[in-house]
């Protein structure tokens, strides 16, 4: 898959984080739809998370990064969207296995409990990463609500 387009949300929590993770992403040629918010100043995450979600579940983004204090917020949003397979990582490995294993379509990060740093290292790996299909594309294709 070849990334051309991200959507990126982030609540108060997020924000130094996503405006440092979208430098990085612009750095390599990927458009980054930016749905805020724009300033440390308190907001609520739902807010920043369902235009992501509908961005990525429409087709318009390719992936999206989604970023709140503990990452849970915006995760349990995003994945209210019945397209989306939102994936809260903490750790490089789980990022990988995101795609691989769930071919999950956006990363929820926890910029309270991991580093800038690590945080961007997460979305690179996320967004490198390939589907391993195979045994993994029976179940991620059992996961969409039979509503």
């Amino acid at each position: 898959m070849h990334i051309k387009t991200i959507a990126i949300g982030c609540d108060h929590a997020g924000f130094v984080y996503k405006d440092s993770l979208a430098e990085m992403l612009r750095a390599q040629d990927i458009e980054i739809q930016d749905f805020g918010t724009h300033s440390a100043d308190a907001v609520d995450y739902p807010d920043f998370a369902h235009p992501v979600a509908e961005q990525v579940e429409s087709g318009r983004a390719d992936l999206g990064v989604l970023i709140c204090g503990s990452g849970n917020g915006v995760a349990i949003t995003a994945n209210k969207h019945q397209g989306i397979r939102c994936a809260l990582c903490w750790n490089e490995e789980l990022a990988a296995l995101a795609r691989q294993h769930n071919n999950a379509n956006v990363i929820a990060l926890p910029a309270r409990f991991v580093s800038a740093e690590l945080a961007q290292q997460m979305v690179q790996i996320f967004i490198t990463t390939e589907f391993e299909g195979g045994r993994h594309d029976r179940r991620v294709s059992k996961i969409a609500s039979a509503c």
